[in-house]
């Protein structure tokens, strides 16, 4: 894209105001859980989605409202069930009379997917049938219901809560739908002092109110001006072999991939990387990725993505051991 340098200094500067703007709002509301502020407003600005684990009560589900507000997007939220059906996702085809001739047509009735937040809350809660009904939509942005094709609203992203404790009554994500996900961010409990200020914060009669710093075409906008960050070859290299070594078949992988992972990141994960790390170089005012944006995504980005075998399990270590282990022995070249 030809840009003139202070129309692109401009808009990176509103980039870094919005952001700004959003985390004061949102910070009305929810208390600590920086990180996980952080991934969710890299992937909004990248235009993916993201699967949030968290114990109950670890406010999820209020913190994806609440950032919707902040944005000025159509919100839509889907409660999953295990009766939950496809359509109640898509949407479906009626049959209308028309009152005037009594000639009857197909109508189709759009679901709640027609928005540009989708909160699919507990999304392991409903089978694999019904989850796949966001396949479509969370890789093309469109769903098909009886053979025609519907666009969905942009931007539009999904941002997914599971439960990682209860088992009874749940239904691991097929692999097909984890790979389609940005980021596994982990919510976990609050310190003690940011405990104590949720206490003061929600036990008054005051609530909290927040106010809109954006709107859809301005993030859209974003989403093109991360896509413009330069990233050095170096850097993508890096990226890529470090996505590479979680395959064990790939030539590269060291032996306790090799020992505990069956299967490894895909090529999507590579590019989500890159792309994570864009976003998170300009939002600290950085106009190029370096090798800690890498390094710092690469565990959110990759641990729902590796498939670890018998072996890790018997020996009770989680993706988030094999991958602190890999960027050890894959370190950033020296002075860097």
């Amino acid at each position: 894209m030809n840009v003139d340098s202070a129309e692109l200094k401009t808009r990176i500067e509103r980039f870094q105001t919005v952001r700004d703007n959003i985390l004061t709002q949102v910070r009305r509301v929810i208390v600590g859980q920086d990180e996980v502020l952080e991934q969710i407003l890299i992937a909004l600005f990248v235009g993916g989605h993201c699967l949030i684990t968290g114990l109950p009560g670890t406010a999820k589900t209020l913190m994806v409202r609440t950032i919707a507000l902040t944005l000025g997007l159509v919100f839509k939220r889907i409660q999953f069930t295990p009766d939950l059906m496809p359509s109640d996702i898509t949407g479906t085809d009626i049959i209308e009379e028309d009152p005037t001739t009594g000639h009857r047509r197909w109508t189709f009735v759009q679901g709640p997917i027609f928005g540009n937040v989708l909160l699919a809350d507990e999304i392991n809660r409903t089978p694999p049938k019904t989850q796949s009904a966001l396949l479509e939509a969370m890789q093309e942005l469109s769903c098909t219901v009886r053979g025609n094709n519907y666009k969905l609203p942009a931007p539009f992203f999904v941002l997914a809560t599971q439960n990682p404790i209860e088992l009874e009554g749940t239904y691991p994500l097929p692999e097909a739908q984890l790979d389609r996900f940005l980021f596994n961010t982990v919510l976990d409990y609050l310190s003690a002092d940011d405990e104590v200020r949720v206490v003061d914060l929600t036990t008054t009669t005051a609530v909290a109110q927040v106010e809109e710093v954006t709107s859809a075409e301005e993030i859209l906008e974003f989403q093109r001006l991360v896509r413009m960050v330069p990233i050095a070859e170096s850097v993508a290299r890096f990226a890529v072999n470090l996505v590479r070594a979680t395959r064990a078949n790939s030539g590269i992988a060291p032996d306790f991939v090799k020992k505990y992972v069956n299967y490894g990141g895909s090529v999507r994960a590579a590019q989500f990387l890159v792309l994570a790390g864009k976003a998170r170089a300009l939002a600290r005012r950085r106009y190029h990725v370096s090798y800690e944006d890498i390094t710092a995504l690469a565990t959110p980005v990759l641990r729902h993505r590796i498939l670890l075998n018998f072996h890790a399990e018997s020996e009770r270590l989680s993706s988030d051991d094999i991958l602190g282990r890999l960027l050890q022995h894959m370190p950033p070249p020296s002075g860097e």
